[in-house]
């Protein structure tokens, strides 16, 4: 919620934040880093590291997502949600300021990926485009009003992939280390370490197309 303050509390506010962020740069860097490299030895397209941070979506997305992260958990109103959903916008990839993000994450192609506020996700994951980290239902109070905060998102572990399509909803979705999820896949329940996970393959039917 945004209140009001005296301009002075506000500024002084202001700077111990941009201060605080500031000294969490080389922190944010090497986590960049990792996140570029993670995206350059996880698609065998990618010509050359250069390519990788100068025009994959997924690097704008989750770098924009490190620094509006250090926002919020400093409680600056606003401004860390306006950076998301403006690279949202720019990438169609959707990573609340909220979430806890671990290193050498990476989002293949990225267009329709959504990871919501509360969702805990660790090291060396890579998700494929489509994929949702969303919520299943709201918790309410006795007035029947959202109770914001509340554990809402799954929690993923390291080394995860998770193929185009997947969703994954509510905070019982608790994915153990190296798991395999195949696309289009519904998860709401927890997930056993190294466990592969894939739909039954669908039928086809095959019909010649009248003369």
């Amino acid at each position: 919620k945004v209140t009001e303050c005296p301009q002075d509390v506000c500024r002084r506010r202001a700077q111990d934040v941009v201060k605080e962020v500031l000294e969490k740069i080389p922190e944010i860097r090497s986590l960049t880093s990792g996140d570029v490299e993670a995206a350059y030895n996880g698609d065998p397209a990618a010509v050359s590291i250069e390519e990788v941070i100068l025009s994959y979506p997924c690097v704008l997305a989750i770098a924009t997502y490190r620094i509006a992260h250090e926002l919020y958990l400093r409680g600056v109103p606003l401004i860390p949600r306006i950076m998301s959903e403006h690279v949202h916008s720019l990438t169609g990839i959707d990573i609340h300021p909220g979430a806890k993000i671990g290193k050498n994450f990476f989002i293949d192609h990225g267009t329709g990926v959504v990871i919501g506020e509360t969702a805990e996700i660790g090291d060396n994951v890579k998700l494929y485009q489509g994929v949702t980290l969303g919520a299943l239902s709201f918790p309410k109070d006795e007035k029947g009003q959202i109770i914001r905060g509340a554990k809402r998102h799954p929690t993923i572990g390291n080394n995860v992939v998770i193929y185009s399509g997947a969703t994954l909803l509510g905070p019982d979705a608790i994915i153990g280390d190296n798991v395999v999820i195949g696309g289009n896949v519904w998860i709401t329940s927890p997930v056993a370490q190294g466990t592969k996970i894939t739909i039954a393959r669908p039928e086809l039917n095959y019909k010649k197309k009248k003369a």
